[in-house]
């Protein structure tokens, strides 16, 4: 992560929507609709639930018409898809294309809110030559039946991608394509350049994490305070996977000439739950992911390589589906239960206050679970940062800090404590209020070892540290 970075104007309109994400839905939060279940809500519950939420997008893998109806009329916006088996047909017929159109689009659009159809997912990884070679015909014929209906300029033409796409990711500025699927590739890119339509990538950095089980890229994967891992080429010190894995994606499609192509996240997730031999799924550690992302979403940082807005990303799953093959944890993405009600709280409702505190076990800043505040008899302090501590490490401290439900408000543009505009200056009034309101316990003042408690007070001008005395 880098320290924010936002002109006035545009920091100014991003704290407006902060302020009233909780009332209104949020176009860069979205969620995939799965449906390998046999025990799914009916759609218009799903759809009460979604406008009780400040999720914006939902991605379907098919074009369900109950589903598209029940939409109709929120604003949320939809994503529908083909599946890999369409391909062939949409690929060689146009007027199967035209078809599709005319019975999964036209009836609908634009009560429902219709954005995008994805053609296929993963096509490219699949290691079917015939598949990836009907692939950019099927998008184009596609997109010109869109055309003939006078929504080309509307309703976009993708296709999903996996991380497995790349040959290399580490560091991200060193990110590169397959040679093999750079020729499709760039048929492919050339054509969402000419339409101007999303790369659309599936990044997880739970699987990342598997490949990997140690308790640092635990907390890197989760955004939570770790060392971060410097980019020797750009000399960036990347503090998240996601941002990584992101950077990465924008490193090859730069390095093949599509710089003006934008990126959309089509799906990241953490599972709740696994396999005994699974490593990684807990609820803990999807509560920290999911809301640590969610967090870094409103934050409108971006990517060191992408600052100052928020690529839209759809989190894998709403539901569970608990008719997929594989291990347990394929079946235990879901963010929310059949029945409607949370899985775990990452703070999505709309009458939410703020997010639940992450449990999952990283450092001992926080207690592992919510702690009443604490009695008055408790001695004042304040809880400010170490010095000498890097600027890189600071903001994953403030990144932290924000994302567990204190009130970042003051240190936006506009707020009392937003003078200076330092990442240290920042940091050192988020770490304070989130030790005061997590109990004022030793153990909340630690970061990673990056705090320490002080008894001066730190107060200044009309910035206001609170100490837990009043």
């Amino acid at each position: 992560m880098v320290m924010l970075r936002w002109t006035s104007t545009f920091f100014a309109f991003a704290a407006f929507l902060h302020l009233l994400h909780f009332a209104y839905s949020e176009s860069f939060i979205g969620v995939n609709y799965g449906q390998v279940a046999d025990n799914l809500p009916p759609p218009s519950e799903t759809a009460k639930l979604l406008r009780s939420t400040s999720i914006g997008k939902v991605r379907m893998y098919g074009a369900d018409p109950a589903i598209i109806k029940a939409l109709a009329n929120t604003g949320i916006g939809i994503m529908v898809g083909t599946s890999n088996g369409d391909i062939a047909s949409l690929a060689s017929d146009p007027n199967a294309a035209q078809q599709w159109i005319n019975s999964n689009v036209l009836p609908f659009y634009p009560a429902s809110n219709i954005i995008m159809i994805t053609v296929g997912n993963e096509v490219i990884t699949s290691s079917d030559g015939t598949l990836m070679s009907q692939l950019l015909p099927a998008m184009q014929n596609l997109q010109n039946a869109l055309n003939s209906a006078s929504l080309g300029g509307k309703i976009k033409v993708s296709t999903v991608h996996s991380m497995a796409v790349l040959r290399q990711s580490e560091p991200p500025s060193a990110g590169m394509f397959h040679p093999q699927y750079i020729p499709t590739m760039k048929g492919l890119l050339g054509f969402l350049s000419s339409t101007g339509s999303p790369f659309a990538i599936n990044p997880y950095p739970f699987f990342a994490y598997q490949s990997d089980p140690r308790p640092e890229t635990l907390a890197f994967c989760l955004f939570q305070p770790n060392s971060g891992r410097l980019d020797s080429r750009t000399n960036i010190n990347y503090m998240n996977m996601f941002d990584a894995q992101l950077d990465a994606i924008r490193s090859a499609l730069n390095s093949i000439g599509f710089k003006g192509v934008e990126i959309v996240v089509a799906e990241t997730g953490w599972p709740y739950k696994g396999d005994s031999n699974e490593v990684g799924p807990s609820v803990d550690n999807a509560k920290a992911y999911n809301g640590n992302l969610i967090a870094h979403l409103r934050s409108m940082v971006g990517t060191p390589l992408m600052p100052n807005k928020s690529v839209d990303t759809y989190i894998f799953a709403l539901y569970d589906e608990d008719l997929k093959p594989g291990a347990a944890s394929e079946r235990s993405f879901g963010l929310f239960k059949p029945d409607t009600t949370m899985t775990y709280d990452i703070g999505l409702s709309k009458s939410s206050q703020a997010p639940a505190t992450p449990t999952a076990p990283v450092t001992p800043a926080t207690p592992t679970t919510p702690v009443t505040p604490a009695p008055k008899t408790k001695p004042t302090g304040w809880c400010v940062p170490k010095p000498g501590v890097s600027d890189a490490q600071l903001q994953a401290d403030l990144d932290y800090a924000c994302s567990q439900g204190i009130d970042c408000g003051p240190i936006q543009p506009g707020g009392a404590c937003y003078e200076p505009n330092t990442v240290a200056s920042h940091a050192a009034y988020a770490m304070n209020l989130l030790y005061q309101n997590a109990g004022r316990n030793p153990w909340n003042c630690d970061f990673s070892q990056t705090a320490t408690l002080t008894s001066n007070n730190p107060s200044y001008n009309g910035c206001n540290y609170p100490d837990g005395s009043t």
